[in-house]
């Protein structure tokens, strides 16, 4: 059982270099798109959490 479980790993960590042998590096300027959509991302979310907090705000006060 040992033995087919190290096997197991065996393959599947040759499976991965494999990929990474496929895979190629980005350019910088695709790097920095996709860096800038995720800053927009993360800016609408937290934008859209602020807007909803400040409207929970605005209704607990008033009450």
């Amino acid at each position: 059982m040992l033995s087919s479980i190290g096997t197991t790993v065996q393959r599947r960590i040759i499976e991965i270099f494999q990929t990474l042998k496929l895979a190629k590096k980005t350019s910088k300027d695709d790097y920095f798109t996709h860096l800038r959509l995720v800053l927009l991302a993360i800016g609408a979310v937290g934008g859209i959490g602020f807007v909803i907090k400040m409207i929970g705000e605005l209704i607990f006060v008033n009450k």
